[in-house]
């Protein structure tokens, strides 16, 4: 792999769904998808068009230069541009995993690659909450105690409801893009009468920190070695 797809924030969502599709019919045991934005926009999850103040803080994002997208995935709002990687990872598990652990599994078949990376590179990774962070969670995953990767995932049952099928998401901020990304996340939060705020200081992108010219490739090709570990039995 040379580098990600490039696409408008819409048809990446949209390959995501196509990609999830596919391994849900059966069309392959799993999937793996790097993609960069070709324009920029607010994506957030669907149960949030729900809130009063929806439509008017779409209105003052678009206005400022952020228009509002939805996704499937779960989480809050996240700005996405050229400065940001997606990465996708779809599989349906082994059937000998069981159910039990797949929500944290899955967020460790994400991660676990992510911070290989990075400690491979010289810095210092972990998975967990950064206070100021958008979107934080439990499996951000973090760069010198800066959040670097957002996560989210979402599950399907296959065709014919056999076993269940996941999306399991990373958006990776890989240019210095903070000051305005939490600048959007700010303005429509107020705008919508969300109480959260969050801190360009608490996020760090990948080439602030390393030039990394061959991350991605390498990406790649840990992803695909835990992915022929995990269907080789």
């Amino acid at each position: 792999m040379t580098s990600p797809i490039s696409l408008t924030i819409e048809a990446g969502l949209k390959a995501e769904q196509d990609l999830l599709a596919s391994v849900c019919a059966g069309d392959a045991e799993f999937g793996l998808l790097f993609w960069q934005p070709s324009d920029r926009a607010l994506v957030m999850p669907r149960r949030l068009n729900r809130l009063p103040g929806f439509e008017a803080a779409c209105e003052v994002s678009a206005a400022a230069g952020w228009p509002v997208l939805l996704r499937e995935t779960g989480g809050e709002p996240v700005p996405q541009s050229a400065s940001t990687i997606n990465i996708a990872l779809v599989y349906a598990p082994p059937r000998s995993e069981g159910d039990l652990n797949r929500i944290e599994t899955g967020y460790h078949r994400l991660c676990d690659p992510i911070c290989q990376l990075l400690d491979e590179l010289g810095g210092t990774s972990s998975l967990g909450e950064i206070e100021g962070a958008f979107c934080d969670g439990r499996f951000n995953v973090n760069l010198d105690g800066r959040k670097m990767v957002g996560t989210a995932q979402r599950w399907r049952q296959s065709q014919g409801g056999q076993r269940p099928v996941g999306l399991v998401h990373g958006a990776m901020l890989i240019d210095n893009e903070r000051a305005s990304m939490v600048a959007a996340v700010n303005r429509f939060n107020e705008a919508c009468g969300l109480e959260q705020r969050v801190r360009a200081e608490s996020h760090i992108a990948l080439h602030e920190k390393f030039a990394a010219p061959h991350a991605l490739a390498r990406l790649d090709e840990l992803y695909r070695l835990m992915l022929a570990q995990m269907f080789s039995g």
